[in-house]
């Protein structure tokens, strides 16, 4: 299977679109640990910042089908499913992997301070991950979040990366159902929008299911299923986008493209800010306005899908990956200094929101979590990706020829 040659051209806007989220799961990540502002503008959509979770499992659900679907019978041979998941893995492995070495050398680093000056390391306190050598050998193997640990470990947001991992293995069996066409995708959609629904606690106000405490933040436990729930919307919206697109979809009026984003982002909006606090069943609305929002773009035309292939937000889409997973890293610093820094500094304990430091201080988190994203991807994703793919294409060669 050639993950290079007979690929569908880019969808730019969708690419564009994965610039945002992560810089707002850095900001629920921050204020997870330290309250909210008491502003609605602010606290809103970073306090269901979490669901942009979702965004991404869909979107690759959405994207892999798009860009694969077609070749599903290559994915039931082994040197094409096999092939598949090397490509998978070029891009999410490496990086994950260098994440959970930063972190590990962090513990011993700040540890060391800590006995140093005698006080209490973050790392030791009861609020932080569990950080154990059973959990690190299960995040070298990408099985962190497979209902293995009632906790989360290490490198806390690469739970992403364990279920991206466990959705790349079941990929085929996906697109096998999705070869049944339409009936299919929108059988896939409403599987997945039932399993979110149930996850989320929703079915449960129908008196359908139990009632979820957490809405659908479900990471350690639980986190395979929403995510196997999200793959299966991606991958039926995908389908039918296929099926639209033939249908002459694409060629409807810009202004119409306009119209249709425009009120696909209004309902996010409506969505995010008049549903309800988060963490309660009703965030399946946010996670289903989502699903339509990356719909509409893909048809990469019209005034939001043009927002989105601006140079910059291209640029941050590029980054995505790296901003997301290299984030624990400079959270778990950002404690450290509010804890055992921060005091000092200011006369007393650090406490968020009380004054106009205190708004600094998470849009210079943000504006941190960009640059460490860059360095990482310039200098860790970028170059081990272009490694692995030698490697493997090399590989590939000297089979061939021997």
């Amino acid at each position: 299977m050639s993950t290079t040659k007979s690929r569908p051209s880019e969808i730019v806007a969708l690419s564009g679109a994965r610039a945002i989220p992560p810089l707002i799961l850095v900001l629920f990540h921050y204020t997870a640990g330290r309250t909210y502002s008491g502003f609605k503008w602010f606290d809103m959509p970073v306090g269901k910042g979490y669901l942009w979770v979702e965004f991404f499992f869909i979107l690759s659900g959405f994207i892999l089908t798009y860009v694969y679907g077609a070749k599903w019978r290559e994915f039931w041979r082994a040197s094409g499913y096999v092939r598949f998941l090397q490509t998978r893995l070029t891009r999410l492995y490496p990086l994950h992997l260098f994440m959970l070495f930063v972190i590990l050398f962090m513990m011993i680093g700040l540890r060391a301070l800590a006995n140093h000056y005698g006080y209490v390391s973050i790392y030791d306190e009861p609020y932080h991950p569990i950080n154990s050598w059973p959990t690190f050998v299960a995040n070298l193997f990408l099985v962190q979040a497979w209902n293995m640990f009632p906790y989360l470990s290490w490198n806390g947001a690469s739970w992403f990366v364990s279920v991206e991992f466990l959705l790349c293995l079941l990929t085929p069996l996906y697109f096998t159902i999705a070869r049944g066409g339409i009936f299919s995708a929108i059988m896939l959609i409403l599987c997945g929008v039932t399993g979110l629904a149930y996850l989320s606690g929703y079915l449960g106000l129908l008196g359908l299911g139990p009632i979820m405490k957490y809405g659908l933040d479900l990471t350690f436990h639980n986190g395979i299923y929403r995510g196997m729930s999200d793959f299966a919307i991606g991958v039926g919206l995908a389908v039918l986008f296929g099926a639209v697109k033939a249908r002459g979809g694409a060629s409807l009026p810009t202004a119409m493209h306009s119209l249709l984003q425009l009120a696909a982002f209004g309902l996010l909006l409506y969505a995010i800010y008049e549903t309800g606090w988060a963490h309660r069943p009703q965030d399946l609305y946010v996670a289903l306005s989502m699903a339509l929002f990356i719909f509409v773009l893909a048809f990469d035309r019209g005034i939001v899908a043009g927002f989105f292939q601006a140079k910059v937000l291209l640029t941050l889409g590029e980054w995505s990956y790296a901003i997301y997973i290299g984030q624990t890293a400079l959270l778990q610093f950002l404690r450290h200094l509010e804890v055992h820094v921060f005091p000092g500094w200011f006369g007393g304990p650090w406490v968020p929101w009380a004054t106009p430091w205190h708004w600094i201080e998470p849009w210079a988190l943000v504006a941190a979590a960009v640059l460490w994203g860059y360095l990482l991807f310039a200098f860790v994703e970028r170059p081990s990706a272009a490694f692995l793919k030698g490697l493997m294409a090399g590989g590939r060669r000297g089979a061939a020829t021997a």
